[in-house]
């Protein structure tokens, strides 16, 4: 009877990991489309810095979302295909605040999903969470820094 409670929990647990897992993927795959739209509707005298910036972070959440939909396959689970919904923006600032928004959740949804993984005996996962912070956390400061002296 104990190795079938041991089985159950361990059978939770996986359980639960798939559905947090899919949390980020369903993040990854919201910020593809928000820096993919955000892209064609950047204007002013910026639009090319700005495209170029929303363009190239595409590739990283391209990367995450790819490793996260493999892990959960790898986990026994079903990868969604349902994105986080993306914030409406109309000017350039409200689109590089809605990013900044963005990825300090994906930086605070990384480090809590990290320690799950610790916790649930994956220290693979929990080693390329611990990567995918790093990124997200350059991600954040670069839009900060955009940010930081933006003409009102």
């Amino acid at each position: 009877m104990d190795k079938k409670k041991k089985g159950k929990s361990k059978k939770d647990k996986n359980k639960k990991m798939i559905e947090r897992l899919n949390e980020d993927l369903a993040g990854e795959l919201g910020a593809v489309i928000q820096y993919t739209t955000y892209a064609a509707k950047a204007t002013g005298p910026y639009r090319p810095q700005l495209t170029q910036f929303f363009l190239t972070e595409v590739a990283d959440e391209q990367l995450h979302a790819q490793f996260l939909a493999n892990k959960i396959v790898a986990l026994g689970g079903e990868p969604t295909t349902n994105a986080r919904p993306v914030p409406a923006a109309k000017t350039n600032q409200e689109m590089l605040e809605a990013v900044l928004k963005a990825e300090r959740r994906a930086v605070a949804d990384y480090t809590q999903r990290a320690e799950e993984a610790e916790a649930f005996g994956d220290k693979g996962l929990a080693v390329q969470l611990e990567d995918m912070v790093r990124d997200e956390s350059g991600h954040a400061e670069e839009t900060e820094r955009i940010l930081r002296d933006w003409p009102v």
